[in-house]
């Protein structure tokens, strides 16, 4: 696994920064952005004080934040120099989370079990988009005899614990 630190940080990485309510942002901070984002490094992690979080340049970087954050408000995010995972590897380092309730799903670094499956970023990136689509459009379900939300809840789950494409597994649920 590759080690991070304050020089390579930032080149095609996935992180979770937790937001941060009692650090004093000092004035001599180790790096300003062109977007206003400011840096300061540790020997644990990284300080970044930003209103933009999600894409950031080349890299995937989630603010898990203490509240219902609303991108354009400046916070301070922490994250430690293990947090950070590159995505553009052919490492299987990520996992899908889906909540049924609220019909979402997200993307997360899974490095502690084997028992759920785990993706690339790429591979999970694009079966969250196909997940986000099965919950938004419903007309795929017309073609089955099932409940939308027992036939939404049976297929993602198969889909996120399998190398099966959608199609294979909306095959065999019919």
């Amino acid at each position: 696994m590759k080690t991070y630190h304050q020089n390579n940080f930032f080149k095609h990485t996935f992180c979770e920064f937790l937001q941060v309510d009692d650090f004093d942002f000092p004035k001599n901070t180790h790096y300003k952005s062109k977007s206003d984002s400011y840096y300061f490094y540790t020997e644990e992690g990284v300080y970044r004080k930003s209103n933009h979080w999600g894409r950031v340049a080349n890299c995937r970087w989630k603010l898990i934040s203490n509240e219902n954050y609303k991108n354009q408000k400046t916070v301070i995010g922490f994250a430690k120099w293990t947090d950070f995972y590159p995505i553009n590897s052919s490492e299987k380092t990520f996992s899908i989370k889906v909540d049924f309730e609220l019909k979402t799903a997200r993307i997360q670094v899974n490095q502690e079990t084997k028992e759920i499956q785990n993706f690339t970023f790429t591979d999970a990136q694009k079966r969250v988009k196909q997940i986000h689509h099965l919950f938004k459009n419903n007309q795929w379900a017309d073609y089955f005899e099932a409940p939308l939300e027992i036939l939404q809840e049976k297929i993602i789950t198969e889909f996120i614990n399998s190398n099966k494409t959608l199609q294979e597994i909306k095959r065999s649920f019919k």
